[in-house]
């Protein structure tokens, strides 16, 4: 059942993924998904969520940081705290780099029925409820 799901999701993705057009490496590709989906995000949880040393973290951050994809802000609670966030550019290239084509994919939708799409959706749902 593993490997049919991840051979079903690597093709879903292979054929709806969008056209990539910035150069961006996979880990940073990683960075930017992490502090989209996390609450707070700072240099050391990235350090952990990679596996990578704290200066090695910080050197992709202050990558991201020369593209304008992120941005740095001092915690309200604690001014010693540096929060990460996406800028709306940075936004758009994990858009692109991690997210299917809306326009592929709704052609995908268009071709199975409505009760088809809702068991899709149903489906995705619940399997990301219970990843997290």
């Amino acid at each position: 059942m593993i490997k049919a799901i991840n051979d079903y999701f690597t093709t879903i993705y292979y054929h709806l993924h969008s056209t990539h057009e910035d150069v961006i490496s996979h880990q940073s590709v990683r960075i930017l998904q992490m502090i989209q989906k996390e609450e707070e995000v700072t240099v050391r949880d990235i350090a952990e969520f990679l596996y990578i040393s704290h200066n090695t973290a910080s050197e992709h951050v202050k990558k991201l940081e020369r593209h304008g994809w992120v941005q740095k802000e001092r915690a309200a609670e604690d001014q010693r705290k540096v929060l990460l966030h996406l800028t709306q550019e940075g936004l758009e290239v994990l858009k692109k780099n991690a997210e299917l084509d809306d326009a592929k994919l709704q052609d995908a939708l268009n071709r199975l029925t409505e009760q088809e799409q809702q068991a899709i959706l149903q489906a995705f749902r619940r399997l990301s409820e219970v990843a997290k």
